[in-house]
């Protein structure tokens, strides 16, 4: 419900404040009162776009609030988009003097976005010429589907609508995704089958570099080698010998005289390592020969793994075996891809018949609700004065889901006795459609949890008993909802719960629009100058009573 509007600065409003109530609020006033700045403003809480001239004055910022009772069901909305959820709800939009707009949910910023969609579930501006939702599938859907109390269901059925859209996206992404990895698959497995030979796991490149190079100068080798063990075992000169000697020599002159004693030590531990390095060397050189075989092994190797250092630009065999584990890994990647398909497409099977056996349902619903929405709509149209109006509702079956099942509606019209039926969008009227509007309207808040909703002019154009039975109407409307009216007509305004006026005042000089609450004398004053124009008449005046009894 909208408990309260406050503008500033907006067009001719210098500053308006007004707090509304539950029922039916009538709002009244001349042409150019400014009732249409007032719905201008309101449409600002809407999320429609700020137009900077609307600024009154250019060096101020204009602003429009509004205050809602929010309906519980539209909490997730608040928690969807981090908005404190709280009741009264405040939206507010300020525009600056820059030019810049700005949009606040109980002072939390948001997009025009958020607020458009939030502003959708409290409140809906109806003027007169704005009946382009009767030509709409979706909303024929809304109207038959309000009357056969299919909201849990057609909930249930768009979230499996969404979940099969979701899975087919999804489904289509991993078919993608196959189709492009298969296309290098053969390639990618050729290069893993020549990583996979070479066993790199257990393949130390240095050491294969160091065994070649052992095999390759063999000859050397053993040539330097064999001059080292002459030099040293020589008879007589041998280096050996000269050494032994001359450790045996250091020791008689540490016995005399202790200075010499830690040298003597030191020459007796290098002796030691020299001895130690010989035998190292012997047999190291009683290892070495010249095998071709392990030559030929060896150089294969090497050649295989310069080859593929070259094939995949890296320099280590840590790093081809990096390279492995991926193309192993995006091997097994595909394997578990067609097993995600597989399943995905199962899912996609059962999510299908749940959502054709939701559908059926609906359209069961529907096809029994149809014929009590034709004649509830003609009952109502009789009482607005279109007593030939005929209606049916056509509901065929799709080849495809939509959003509301698999079937198409549309609404069949005519109001005149004697011509065929025909879609109500080519078949209606100028002078129809807000009464035809009013009656749908009346209909859907009998079964359905309406927003606020506001009705700008909408009685245009009649009068007389008419005019008293679209006052009946909305009468009975605000019974389930609040219902704000902007009318000429004094049979409506007559039956407002509350009654409101916009004025146009001249304050210092410059003309100002605002709008004041009218007690029941100022009510009925008013309805006698709805009746009779400037000149209030006592007959006016007596109409105007009777009226309001």
């Amino acid at each position: 419900m909208l408990n309260r509007i406050f503008i500033q600065n907006f067009a001719l409003i210098d500053s308006l404040d007004i707090s509304l109530d539950k029922g039916l609020q009538v709002i009244t006033g001349e042409t150019g009162a400014g009732k249409s700045i007032i719905l201008g403003a309101l449409r600002l809480i809407l999320g429609e776009r700020a137009d900077l001239k609307a600024i009154a004055d250019a060096g101020k910022k204009s602003v429009v609030e509004a205050e809602f009772t929010v309906p519980q069901q539209v909490q997730g909305f608040f928690e969807e988009h981090d908005l404190d959820f709280e009741t009264p709800t405040i939206i507010r939009r300020e525009i600056l003097p820059a030019g810049k707009s700005r949009a606040f949910v109980n002072d939390v910023p948001v997009t025009l976005e958020v607020l458009k969609n939030l502003s959708a579930n409290l409140v809906d501006i109806h003027s007169q010429f704005e009946t382009s939702n009767l030509f709409s599938e979706d909303y024929h859907f809304k109207i038959i589907d309000g009357l056969s109390k299919n909201k849990t269901l057609i909930a249930g059925y768009q979230s499996e609508f969404y979940k099969v859209k979701s899975i087919e996206k999804n489904l289509q992404s991993l078919k993608n995704q196959l189709a492009e990895g298969n296309k290098e698959a053969d390639y990618k497995n050729f290069l893993l089958s020549e990583l996979q030979e070479i066993n790199l796991d257990e393949t130390d490149f240095e050491d294969l570099q160091t065994k070649l190079s052992t095999q390759e100068n063999a000859g050397i080798i053993s040539e330097n080698l064999a001059s080292i063990f002459a030099r040293f075992d020589a008879e007589e000169i041998g280096v050996l010998d000269a050494v032994l000697d001359s450790k045996s020599k250091l020791s008689r002159v540490a016995d005399l005289s202790h200075e010499f004693s830690e040298l003597k030590q030191r020459f007796e531990e290098n002796f030691v390592e020299l001895k130690d390095i010989l035998f190292e060397l012997q047999n190291k050189a009683e290892q070495i020969e010249v095998n071709p075989e392990l030559l030929e092994v060896l150089n294969s190797k090497i050649n295989k793994l310069n080859a593929l250092f070259l094939k995949h630009n890296v320099t280590t065999v840590p790093e081809l075996i990096e390279i492995r584990e991926k193309f192993s890994g995006e091997q097994r990647g595909f394997a578990e891809l067609e097993n995600y398909i597989a399943e995905s497409e199962k899912e996609l099977a059962a999510t299908y018949e749940n959502l054709e056996n939701l559908a059926a349902k609906l359209s069961e619903n529907r096809k029994k609700s149809a014929p009590v929405f034709t004649k509830k709509i003609e009952e109502l149209l009789k009482q607005l004065g279109l007593e030939k109006a005929k209606f049916e509702v056509q509901l065929d079956e799709s080849k495809d889901f939509n959003l509301f099942g698999k079937e198409n509606i549309s609404i069949l019209f005519q109001a005149n006795s004697g011509f065929p039926l025909k879609p109500i969008q080519t078949a209606i009227s100028g002078g129809e459609r807000s009464r035809v509007m009013l009656a749908v309207k009346k209909i859907m808040a009998e079964n359905a949890e309406l927003p606020t909703l506001i009705l700008d002019e909408i009685d245009t154009g009649v009068s007389g008993k008419v005019a008293d039975e679209m006052g009946k109407v909305m009468q009975e409307m605000s019974r389930d909802m609040q219902l704000i009216v902007i009318t000429h007509l004094a049979q409506v305004a007559a039956k407002g719960n509350n009654n409101y006026k916009v004025v146009k005042k001249e304050i210092s000089g410059r003309t100002q629009s605002t709008i004041i609450s009218l007690n029941s004398e100022e009510k009925l004053q008013e309805i006698a100058q709805l009746l009779s124009g400037s000149k209030i008449t006592e007959a006016a005046l007596k109409q105007a009573e009777e009226l309001m009894k």
